[in-house]
């Protein structure tokens, strides 16, 4: 069974990541102080020419990754123009959609449904479970 979008974009965001990390401390060598001078220079506002040379290389790699992976899976990647609008398979089988028929038509008789009560029109006797009102229940 193929995996859904949202399945393959997880588990190239986690490969991304614990490869970022492998290239940062490999780039350190071993020293703590290299590896804190590196993860220092990443913040919110770092463009990707800032961040440190082993980082961009992992970065390059894991987008290379991650659009084989996407085509391997199935989707189909590309610029906006050029892509296909197509939608996955759907993993349940299409059925008729038309709703049921409208049923706001007239209606045929009184507008009463079933055979005629013996106490009277509707909206007079007690119900079928409920006691008269002048009498307690048991």
């Amino acid at each position: 069974m193929s995996k859904s979008a949202s399945e393959v974009m997880q588990s190239i965001l986690i490969a991304a990541v614990a490869d970022a990390i492998g290239a940062l401390k490999d780039a350190s060598k071993g020293l703590p102080n290299n590896l804190i001078r590196d993860l220092q220079s990443v913040h919110q506002n770092a463009g990707f020419a800032e961040l440190p040379k082993a980082l961009q290389d992992s970065i390059n790699l894991s987008v290379r990754h991650a659009f084989n992976q996407f085509l391997k899976e199935g989707y189909a990647v590309g610029p906006k123009g050029q892509v296909q609008p197509s939608r996955p398979l759907d993993r349940v089988p299409e059925r008729d959609r038309r709703g049921p028929p409208d049923r706001r038509s007239v209606r045929k008789g009184t507008g009463r449904r079933g055979p005629e009560r013996p106490n009277g029109p509707q909206g007079k006797g007690p119900g079928p479970n409920r006691p008269p009102k002048d009498k307690p229940p048991r």
